[in-house]
């Protein structure tokens, strides 16, 4: 069999389970099991598959059938600029939260050096691309899960910026290790009611952990902003993701804490994704 006509067949039996990217997830599972790029592969469609890569590939497409997300069966997804080796211990990288990369480009455009943290890291996707961006940066990351420490310096190595990050195991309300220029968070914010409602790829495959915001979504947004009013500098910022009906709650909660709110972000659905906000007291 060549390769088109297995990336037909693959795109049909996709398309019958109702999955909406099945000619690019079938043409993706086939760069992968070739080890070519998308381009290459579709050129040269004509060629004779080897039996083996043919199972490889329809074991791979039997995955995508029970509908275990593509990012975690290739191993890698990109982010901002960069391409982050993943696994399904860590949530993978959405666009929305390149937001935050670039909100912090833009309130640090004329400030060369800072020391921020990173509460979170799972993939290391935000800190890392900040570091990436910013060559006198300094990165601190904590995360509960040893996984997610592990495949951040997997590729904090790729990346080259191993000499400018720390990471600790560890729940940010036991960590009191310095003061920061600026705090950034990406936190599970789903209600706990709602994780059923999520789609199959994300509610089958992807870490809880890095999913459930408690019982109002707000659990660890709390938690991270009253242990932020420790951790940064007087005059230093916060910036949070949040969903997108949560923005006058996660505003009051700043408040309290001595956090003035500059602006509230929309990601590309023009809805509420991120908060600014600066420590005042």
């Amino acid at each position: 069999m060549n390769v088109d006509t297995a990336i037909r067949k693959a795109f049909l039996d996709l398309k019958k389970e109702n999955i909406e990217s099945a000619l690019i997830d079938s043409e993706i599972l086939m760069s992968k099991v070739l080890g070519e790029d998308r381009g290459s592969v579709l050129l040269n469609s004509e060629k004779l598959l080897s039996n083996q890569d043919y199972r490889s590939y329809r074991e791979l497409i039997s995955s995508r059938l029970k509908h275990k997300p593509i990012a975690y069966l290739i191993g890698e997804k990109s982010f901002w600029k960069y391409e982050f080796e993943i696994n399904n211990k860590v949530l993978i990288p959405r666009p929305d939260t390149e937001l935050i990369v670039e909100e912090v480009l833009k309130i640090y455009k004329n400030k060369p050096k800072i020391k921020f943290l990173e509460v979170g890291v799972g993939s290391g996707c935000l800190i890392l691309s900040i570091l990436k961006e910013r060559k006198l940066f300094l990165g601190v990351g904590v995360d509960l899960s040893k996984d997610c420490i592990n495949i951040c310096e997997i590729n904090a190595n790729k990346l080259r910026v191993q000499n400018r990050i720390k990471l600790f195991k560890t729940d940010i309300d036991n960590f009191n290790l310095g003061k920061y220029d600026l705090v950034v968070s990406n936190p599970p914010y789903i209600k706990k009611l709602d994780l059923n409602k999520l789609s199959k790829d994300v509610i089958k495959y992807e870490p809880k952990l890095a999913l459930d915001g408690g019982l109002d979504g707000l659990s660890k947004i709390r938690k991270i902003i009253r242990k932020s009013s420790e951790l940064v500098k007087l005059n230093g910022k916060l910036i949070i993701e949040i969903a997108h009906d949560q923005k006058h709650m996660v505003r009051d909660i700043l408040i309290k804490n001595g956090f003035f709110v500059h602006k509230i972000v929309k990601d590309l659905n023009k809805n509420d994704r991120c908060i600014i906000c600066t420590k005042i007291k």
